[in-house]
């Protein structure tokens, strides 16, 4: 039997449809699953910088394995002791603060955007959601707290008083241990292991796929994919992670230079600064994102363009939406960005050039004058950009809207184009600074005229418009 592809519209739909309840399990590995690659990795080399890992102990830890025939219960449990005694004596809250430093480094952007909303999709059918991965607490915690995820299955140290002994907390789990504590903790749960998901990539997880009646390899190492061909189980696969290139993404933000030297051609020989610039802003994110292997799918495009001059407002995800919603408003436009981008050496000198304002959002009064500019480019016929939220968010949350952007447009007497982006995440996380290849849904609402807008209402109507980025985040058009 050949190996079933899943897509990820089908499975959110299966999810949403199950309403078992709490009775229903979804167990979530986390290596090569949650995240793309090995946290791991990411730990050793992060000790390794810092002086705590040594290249003995790595040489004794692939002795174990080599010696004991590979990877397998026996072997595993002997390097995780090695571990644990490196650890000994060291303070829980120092491994604690590692985890924590690690996860905002480097783990935060490696979470697949697809199994993100895999989790959120069994949350929200009140499924019973457990993480249950063969790392270490301090590796695994900070990520659950991320997604909301109340139970944790994984492998911990002894501690005495908040230090560390150099013991591992027993069982060990990994490849049956996991599908035994698996089991117990469906036992005590009151969950029905026949009608519960399990999500992994390693082939040890195969006994825990047999125990559940969905199971779902992610991933898939060569001996689960074996299995699963043969069972007819669902497979996941993604991409969307750890293929951001520092090389594409450098050479796309550099694809500046030249595009500046044209756009300075056309200015000068339509003795025009403003087309000079529009040239740049038209086809600079074009080459950014075709170097980069992003698509932008838009609905809605036409509104972009129905009046002109509009404050576009756009949702704040990550480092690339404001690339994003500069490709759609494509020209005639300045914008707003933090201060702390003044003295980005791209962004900070396109900024200077697109006459952006860049506002010190600690300062509330300096913010207020520094849009004044803007303000008057406005009235006088020039489109502004800006994210009302002020700072990136949570994938599936809105923030706050702030007043700048609905005071300009109060000021200038000009329509506000809302620009809604559901998946940024899907070409980088909320603080990556490479892209990944990907595809981004974008929706361009109708303007909305400001007109009766005072003072006195426009806490009113900025709440109406944040709901409505809201509304067309949970109800995406067509």
């Amino acid at each position: 039997m050949t190996e079933i592809e899943l897509r990820l519209p089908g499975t959110v739909a299966e999810i949403a449809a199950d309403k078992g309840g709490k009775s229903v399990g979804a167990f979530f590995d986390f290596d090569g699953t949650l995240i793309a690659g090995y946290s791991a990795k990411h730990l050793t080399q992060q000790q390794m910088r810092n002086r705590e890992f040594h290249a003995g102990e790595m040489v004794r830890a692939l002795g174990v394995i080599v010696g004991g025939g590979g990877l397998n219960p026996e072997t595993f449990a002997q390097v995780l002791e090695l571990a644990a005694q490196g650890w000994r004596g060291r303070a829980v809250e120092d491994l604690d603060e590692i985890g924590l430093r690690l996860f905002q480094k480097k783990i935060a952007d490696l979470i697949f955007p697809e199994m993100r909303e895999i989790v959120r999709a069994h949350q929200a059918s009140g499924h019973t959601v457990a993480l249950t991965s063969s790392a270490t607490s301090f590796q695994v915690e900070p990520v659950a707290a991320y997604l909301g995820i109340d139970n944790v299955l994984c492998n911990r140290f002894e501690e005495d008083d908040g230090v560390l002994t150099g013991e591992v907390v027993q069982p060990v789990l990994w490849g049956p241990g996991k599908a035994d504590a698996v089991q117990v903790f469906a036992r005590e749960h009151g969950i029905d292991l026949g009608r519960s998901y399990f999500y992994a990539d390693g082939d040890e997880d195969t006994p825990l796929m047999h125990l559940v009646g969905r199971p779902r390899p992610t991933n898939p190492g060569k001996h689960l994919a074996k299995v699963a061909a043969q069972r007819g189980w669902p497979v996941l696969r993604f991409t969307s992670r750890g293929g951001g290139s520092m090389l594409r993404s450098a050479a796309g933000l550099l694809s500046l230079l030249p595009v500046a030297g044209a756009g300075l051609g056309v200015g000068l020989l339509a003795r025009n600064r403003r087309a000079g610039l529009n040239f740049v802003s038209e086809n600079w994110m074009d080459l950014v994102f075709g170097i980069n292997g992003i698509k932008v799918n838009v609905a809605g495009r036409e509104n972009a363009w129905s009046q002109r001059p509009a404050v576009f407002i756009f949702n704040h995800r990550n480092n690339f939406d404001a690339f994003i919603a500069a490709s759609i408003v494509r020209k005639d436009f300045t914008g707003v960005a933090k201060g702390e981008l003044r003295k980005d050496p791209v962004v900070g000198t396109f900024g200077r050039f697109m006459d952006l304002a860049f506002i010190d959002r600690a300062d509330s009064a300096s913010a207020v004058a520094a849009l004044k500019p803007i303000e008057e480019m406005a009235a006088k016929g020039l489109s502004v950009l800006i994210a009302p939220e002020g700072t990136r968010t949570d994938t599936f949350e809105v923030g706050e809207f702030k007043k700048g952007a609905f005071r300009i447009a109060m000021a200038a007497g000009i329509p506000i184009v809302p620009i809604v982006i559901r998946n940024a995440e899907m070409i980088g996380g909320r603080d990556a600074a490479t892209m990944n290849p990907g595809t981004v849904d974008v929706v361009v609402l109708e303007p909305i005229p400001v007109k009766g807008w005072t003072l006195k209402n426009l806490d009113q109507k900025i709440a109406q418009m944040r709901q409505l980025y809201v509304d067309t985040l949970r109800d995406w058009p067509g």
